[in-house]
């Protein structure tokens, strides 16, 4: 053959049929935890634990459609038998799957001129905006986070919008009643109110008390949360909009999000075991009522001079929260950034609003910062936000974060220092105001990259949490211990 008419065929093939690639990525994760997430109970010791994340994700791109899917596998070493069977579950899970069409981009002839791009991406994705404040990837979690969406995405003159939404259901079969939703993964079975082993009734939450069986005025009890904050339930639809403009080196945006929420009713199912008559309490999820949430905000950043930045946010939530109370809440942050060269100090000061304990409103103050990185921003320890959830009085942060990078960018290390406190008044057991300071936490965490496949990380971080601290987080005084710690070894290898 003609080696002329080979190269065409093979330029021809290339640009017809794309380019497929294919990734991996192993993070071994060591962690110490005297402390973390929520304070240690006297009665408990330290724990000591190596997780594990593997995934693998192929790719492919032509200049009309992206594809994408990541598989990856989620576990603490030991947790499963060396000889593994049915009875240890399934960990292996699709995080990606979605395609991406390129509808419109500046290199089209049929529509000269109209947009820089115009597309759309849909499948099981990763929402990433700005900071990753309110929608976020939250890639510190092993398994990390990704929504099955639908996304309009439109770039030009320097504005990019993208128009987002989302639906949820937990079934497709046959003669399903309606479409109701139970909004979280649930346990195969529990124990009923006197402690026989049961398999959870269908369509329901089962609710546990502190002794580990059910109970009316217990908590959900799920396989995993749904999402941070310990909000304990998924929602059943989502919609928003993003817009953002780049004006030289500063950058404006803003968000409309809009998430609904499955109404529940309490319910409860009789079981008889031999002698024994008792119930499994439970949310039921059967109503075609959704509570609506609406959350509205901005972010700005912009160099203030040479080696000063600015940047700030405000978000606004109402409508109804998941339990179908009214919502009036709010979150803001500031944050200046010197960096006269290699190294950077940001100043900053976050709050997050919450229900003042001495208030008579029915009103829900408590801003939810909805599907975003908690772990970045409100202390590494991840007291607040996170699956321990958070104050009901809300979060007061101000804080002061420094880090160093060498030249050639392959060290790094940073330190950041939290001061804690409640942004509403709260209650005592004994009904007295406590005093709002809840502690303060001090972070250190360094990185060396030890060749372009692998990375390591180190830190370590202490809490020094205050007597009100030990009652926002719901323990009796005195029944926890206050100086907490917490260290983590880390290496990272992507292929």
């Amino acid at each position: 053959m003609n080696y002329k008419y080979l190269s065409l065929i093979l330029l021809f093939a290339s640009q017809a049929f794309g380019q497929l690639t294919w990734s991996g990525q192993i993070r071994t994760r060591s962690e110490y935890r005297d402390g973390a997430g929520i304070l240690r109970l006297n009665t408990y010791d330290p724990a000591l634990f190596i997780s594990q994340r593997t995934r693998l994700t192929s790719a492919y791109k032509s200049s009309r459609v992206q594809f994408q899917t990541s598989i990856q596998d989620v576990r603490v070493w030991g947790q499963d038998a060396s000889t593994i069977s049915a009875a240890d579950g399934v960990r292996l899970g699709v995080h990606e799957a979605w395609t991406e069409i390129s509808l419109v981009n500046k290199k089209d002839t049929i529509l000269p001129g109209f947009v820089e791009y115009l597309g759309i991406k849909l499948g099981r994705q990763e929402l990433m905006y700005d900071d990753s404040r309110i929608l976020g990837n939250l890639d510190w979690l092993q398994q990390g986070r990704r929504h099955d969406a639908l996304v309009l995405k439109l770039i030009n003159k320097g504005w990019r919008v993208d128009l987002g939404m989302a639906y949820n259901q937990n079934t497709d079969a046959f003669q399903t009643d309606g479409s109701y939703y139970v909004p979280g993964n649930v346990l195969p079975y529990v124990k009923d109110s006197k402690g026989n082993l049961v398999a959870v009734p269908a369509g329901i939450i089962p609710l546990v008390g502190v002794t580990g069986l059910s109970a009316k005025n217990g908590v959900a009890s799920l396989v995993n949360p749904p999402s941070t904050n310990a909000l304990g339930q998924n929602y059943k639809s989502m919609q928003f909009l993003y817009l953002a403009k780049n004006v030289g080196k500063a950058k404006w945006s803003g968000v409309i999000l809009s998430d609904q929420f499955g109404a529940y009713s309490l319910d409860s199912t009789r079981n008889i075991a031999g002698k024994d008559t008792a119930y499994v309490f439970g949310r039921r999820y059967h109503s075609t009522v959704l509570n609506a949430r609406w959350t509205i905000g901005s972010n700005f950043s912009a160099p203030l001079a040479k080696a000063w930045n600015f940047n700030g946010a405000i978000y606004y939530q109402t409508g109804k929260d998941k339990d179908g109370l009214l919502l009036d809440a709010f979150t803001s942050s500031l944050a200046i950034t010197y960096q006269p060269r290699n190294i950077a100090y940001t100043f900053g000061w976050d709050v997050v609003s919450g229900n003042d304990a001495f208030s008579s409103s029915k009103t829900n103050h408590r801003f939810d910062p909805l599907y975003g990185t908690p772990h970045k921003f409100w202390g590494l320890m991840d007291y607040f936000y996170a699956g321990t959830g958070s104050p009901a009085g809300g979060l007061s942060d101000l804080y002061l974060k420094s880090k160093y990078v060498t030249k050639n960018k392959r060290f790094s290390s940073g330190m950041d220092l939290h001061y804690f406190a409640l942004e509403a008044d709260q209650k005592a057991q004994d009904g007295q105001k406590i005093n709002p300071f809840l502690g303060i936490e001090l972070d250190w965490v360094s990185t060396y990259v030890l060749n372009k496949f692998s990375m390591l990380e180190m830190g370590f971080s202490v809490m020094q949490a205050s007597d009100s601290m030990e009652s926002a987080k719901g323990f009796s005084p005195g029944t926890t211990q206050k100086q907490a710690s917490w260290a983590y070894l880390q290496l990272n290898i992507l292929l």
